[in-house]
């Protein structure tokens, strides 16, 4: 993830000071434990300033609302305690080359500040913190222990003191080549690297961008450059500089990253737009854009909310998935105990049979046996029977009674636990085949169905509240996939079994066809159709196809797919999301390597 840097970090605060000052804190939002937004009102209209302290995506731009949650946190509680309306006069740097911004709090402009909010973008070591107008710390984001940190402690009611100096060369427009070019190439090393040893505010992402942009690259030695390519580079170097001091910045994006998109792309589902593709970075010099950016916030605002997403797509698709397995491993551990009892008790009627026999031949029994051959009733084979020699015949009999008797019970009693375990696990095994397709994130329909597996698994009492706390950043509920069949039907496809209920059981019209994989965990496909309309053998077989392909089965050649009306399908009192029975059905066979072909073409279109 590209972190803002002391260019970017520039950019953003040159177009709030010249854009969003003066103006009035009305609402402090904090989104989560990183992260919050300061509603500011100017006379122009009404923002929502994004600060953030996350380790890795700590940044500040005018973003989107929060969510209506409710916010809980101490931090914002504070912050809207001491700064709710007041008005922010002013967004100063610390320090020439710093990237901590001190935002000052009044009662209006031209007053003294009232208090100062620091924002400290440094990487894992980033933060905020809110101090008076004596700069005596209030409250901090991150508070740091002397046991923590003995060269800079961060706690309440101490003195805030700057992060400790950076002892790098300043650059400087007015140094000359040959005084800058020997600096930079006195220890021989690559381009790159000996251009971050050797400055101060530079950064990875700047540095390979003004390597580029010059026709070098970064990892070229110092000691292979001609004067032709030190005067390129350093024509770079001074453009960059000119840009800072004239604030003429140029946003854009860098690269377009296709190599890890999932075939289940579907570019025109829940109104996503079709060129929805990820951004290896972003620029703000205008070096290597690819497509350029409407406005600096715009640009940070989409970046880290789509990195962030796609991070917390796979944490959560990864714990999802661990969980899952931790559970089915269990419950097919625990099915395998009660089949194996189940086996067991298929001896009953022997046990029965045995005592009979032993019963109808007491007269052959002797003292001291301890086993007995008695013909058959029906077959006249023989049959041995084991005995207790210390018991009679009666005795034994008995015996062997109450032991059928022991087995027909355990049978009884066994048979509804197996039955409940298996349909546990037919349950969550169709919730893995969900989560196993979500493969890749791609669009915050993909998060949002994440999550609502996870919601779907905490009130089923799978998971705990708080193993996966998280505030929902969209209200709204996920969307299915849609696609349009060769003749133009609509065809919805279910992400999750929140989705696959809404589709049966809400959205599915009178003259609608159901489709699922006939006894294999899938999502439930709706094939819409207008009043009679009659859908063709290629309708119905791009429907089977993609059934079949977002199913378990999704690895084979050919998969069984049931279709039938809505009208025929029903769920089970006290069933669980997602489970459904139907009669009336008709198969048709699917073909999931022929439904790539469709997403693919949908997605090119």
């Amino acid at each position: 993830m590209q972190p803002v840097d002391f260019t970017t970090l520039t950019a953003a605060s040159s177009d709030l000071r010249a854009n969003w000052l003066p103006s009035r804190i009305e609402q402090v939002y904090q989104r989560d434990r990183y992260t919050i937004a300061l509603a500011l009102r100017t006379l122009k209209g009404r923002g929502w300033l994004t600060v953030s302290w996350h380790p890795q995506a700590a940044r500040l731009c005018i973003g989107n609302p929060p969510p209506r949650t409710p916010d809980t946190f101490t931090f914002s509680q504070q912050l809207r305690h001491q700064l709710g309306g007041l008005a922010l006069i002013a967004i100063e740097q610390i320090a020439p080359w710093e990237r901590v911004l001190d935002f000052q709090f009044g009662r209006r402009p031209g007053e003294p500040p009232l208090w100062h909010l620091y924002l400290e973008i440094m990487g894992k070591y980033s933060n905020v913190i809110l101090a008076d107008a004596d700069n005596l710390i209030i409250t901090a984001a991150h508070q740091v222990s002397p046991q923590q940190s003995s060269v800079r402690p961060i706690l309440t009611g101490q003195p805030y003191e700057i992060p400790p100096v950076l002892t790098d060369p300043i650059p400087s427009s007015i140094e000359s080549q040959q005084r800058w070019q020997e600096r930079v190439s006195l220890v021989p090393g690559k381009i790159g690297r000996s251009l971050l040893k050797n400055y101060r505010g530079l950064s990875s992402s700047l540095v390979q961008s003004m390597v580029a942009a010059a026709g070098l690259e970064a990892d070229r030695s110092t000691e292979t450059l001609t004067p032709s390519d030190w005067q390129g580079l350093f024509v770079k170097w001074q453009e960059w500089l000119r840009v800072l001091e004239e604030s003429k910045f140029q946003f854009g994006w860098i690269g377009k990253d296709l190599t890890d998109r999932p075939l289940s792309l579907q570019g025109k589902e829940s109104g996503q737009k079709s060129d929805s593709i990820r951004y290896e970075g972003y620029t703000v010099l205008g070096w290597g854009a690819i497509e350029p950016a409407k406005d600096i916030h715009t640009l940070l605002e989409r970046y880290y909310t789509e990195e962030l997403d796609r991070q917390e797509f796979s944490q959560l698709r990864h714990q999802l998935s661990q969980k899952l397995n931790s559970i089915l491993g269990k419950l097919r551990v625990k099915g395998q105990t009660f089949a194996e009892r189940l086996q067991q008790s298929d001896g009953a009627d022997l046990y029965r049979q045995q005592a009979d026999l032993l019963m109808a031949h007491l007269q052959e029994w002797e003292p001291g046996l301890k086993s007995i051959t008695l013909p058959d009733f029906n077959t006249e084979n023989p049959v041995t029977i084991p005995l207790d020699p210390e018991k009679n015949a009666v005795q034994n009999a008995q015996a062997l009674y109450k032991r059928h008797q022991k087995l027909k019970r355990a049978r009884a009693a066994v048979e509804p636990l197996l039955a409940e375990v298996k349909a546990e696990i037919d349950y969550l095994e169709q919730v893995e085949a969900t989560v196993s397709q979500l493969e890749i994130y791609t669009t915050s329909e993909d998060l949002q169905a994440l999550a609502e597996i996870r919601e779907e698994l905490i009130q089923q009492r799978y998971l705990e509240e708080l193993e996966y706390s998280r505030a929902n950043k969209n209200d709204e509920e996920s969307h299915p996939y849609r696609f349009r069949t060769p003749s133009g039907f609509e065809l919805l496809i279910g992400r999750n079994n929140r989705q696959n209920d809404r589709l049966t059981f809400r959205v599915a019209g009178d003259y609608d066809l159901w489709f699922h994989t006939q006894e294999i965990p899938g999502s439930h496909v709706l094939l819409r159709l207008e009043p009679g309309a009659v859908p063709d053998e290629a309708d119905l077989q791009f429907t089977a196809d993609l059934a079949a392909y977002y199913s378990r089965s999704r690895q084979s050649d050919r998969v069984p797919v049931v279709y039938t009306e809505p009208k025929y399908v029903y769920k089970p009192k006290g069933a669980k999301p997602g489970v459904a029975i139907y009669k009336q059905e008709r198969v048709i066979w699917g073909c999931p390597p022929q439904a790539i072909k469709y997403i693919t073409q949908s997605d090119q279109n």
